[in-house]
């Protein structure tokens, strides 16, 4: 029989923990703030700060706590130094074959109006234009489970003070990949990045990429040609078993073919026709370069791994809410959406060890899957942690508490 106070206070020792080393060399307050918020995002799975506030069971009113949060949020300052220190810490879950996936999402506010800096945005669930926010992302899958783990979220607005444009903020997060990962290092992009600032970017610095294409010009042989009458040359003379989200599978034809970007001709490139997935073939465009033609069916597997970030976005806005958000300040969303990825990095941490901690896999065994563990493993480790602190009747503040000094006189140096 599993003793829940055990097991719950070593997993808010664990978090007490975690976050010291995010806070580490910062004032005391903030330490406290950063590890309550982890901690109530973590057991109350909402971005609520009254749910947050309900989670920490302090001894004083609710209204109180909940004061103290907002405050706290709107005021923290250096969160560079705390991005550093977290990625610091996550990056020893990554090696030589972590693949880095970057993708813009969106927040969508439909009915607020009080909220600062709210801009028109395009709902990707709807696909209709609605109030909200922007967001540029980037995360990295672990070396050994392949969960996606965030390193890199902004949320910005066009409207606010500063602002660029769009494409200007996903260059800030290739400059953070660029300053973080290895040249080697791949980054996955969806077609949406089929842009000429993209290629500007990582052709230069020779920074490796696979990119999902639309359709353009492209070289071929010397010659000018589009990229879907292109394809329509290539059979496939690899093959691929493929098995869909659905369950279903599929077998997929794969051909490699060398072309350059009408901007780049001195660049040499590979084009990867795989056909098979849908109605019109999946064309991906790297610099990745091997002797072995089968690079091609490599390349394909690893692009298709792209997904899970769609599966990271989907838990962070339904596992925890964070579209349903309530404090108004852009600083304070920042604030927030970066103790999430705390939380979210925490669990990603938890995932890696999944194999090897009999922790972890109580924490499973607490969430009580019906269908048994999927492979993207994050709502099954939030659920349980979320079970097993509900069973708790304190908060994490009691590692902040110190002992009050006894009034009591020793005599034990007298005898």
């Amino acid at each position: 029989m599993t003793n829940y106070t055990v097991l719950g206070h070593n997993l808010k020792r664990g978090i007490f923990k975690f976050c010291g080393k995010l806070t580490k060399g910062r004032h005391r307050p903030v330490q406290k703030f950063v590890a309550e918020m982890v901690y109530g995002l973590l057991a109350g799975q909402s971005c609520y700060l009254t749910e947050i506030a309900r989670k920490l069971n302090e001894k004083i009113a609710l209204d109180k706590t909940v004061e103290r949060l907002s405050r706290n949020l709107m005021s923290m300052e250096n969160t560079d130094t705390l991005a550093e220190n977290y990625f610091r810490e996550i990056g020893k879950h990554f090696d030589d074959s972590t693949i880095l996936i970057v993708d813009d999402s969106d927040i969508s506010k439909t009915c607020s109006v009080k909220l600062e800096g709210l801009c028109k945005v395009r709902d990707g669930s709807t696909g209709e234009t609605s109030d909200g926010y922007w967001v540029a992302g980037v995360s990295a899958l672990t070396a050994r489970h392949k969960q996606p783990i965030p390193v890199y979220s902004r949320i910005y607005s066009s409207l606010e003070k500063g602002y660029v444009s769009n494409n200007a903020e996903t260059l800030k997060s290739f400059e953070f990949m660029s300053a973080h990962f290895p040249k080697a290092t791949i980054r996955a992009l969806d077609r949406g990045y089929d842009a000429r600032y993209v290629f500007d970017y990582f052709i230069p610095r020779e920074e490796a990429f696979i990119v999902r294409m639309q359709d353009r010009l492209v070289l071929h042989k010397g010659k000018k040609i589009l990229l879907k009458k292109l394809s329509r040359r290539f059979k496939g003379k690899y093959s691929l078993r493929f098995e869909a989200k659905n369950g279903k599978k599929a077998t997929c034809k794969i051909s490699i073919v060398p072309v350059a970007l009408l901007d780049h001709p001195d660049t040499p490139l590979n084009l990867i026709i795989c056909g098979g997935l849908g109605k019109e073939p999946l064309l991906l465009l790297t610099n990745m370069k091997s002797d072995d033609n089968r690079l091609c069916v490599t390349i394909t597997k690893v692009y298709l791994l792209r997904w899970r970030i769609e599966e990271y976005y989907k838990f962070k806005k339904q596992g925890f809410g964070f579209e349903k958000f309530l404090v108004r300040s852009l600083k304070s969303i920042r604030n927030l959406d970066m103790l999430l990825s705390f939380a979210i990095g925490y669990i990603g941490i938890l995932s890696e060890k999944i194999q090897e901690s009999l922790e972890v896999l109580i924490i499973i065994q607490a969430s009580k899957r019906l269908y048994g563990l999927a492979k993207f493993t994050f709502y099954a480790i939030a659920y349980g942690l979320r079970d097993i602190f509900a069973k708790l009747y304190t908060g994490i503040s009691c590692f902040f508490t110190r002992i009050p000094r006894s009034d009591q006189l020793c005599f034990s140096g007298w005898l």
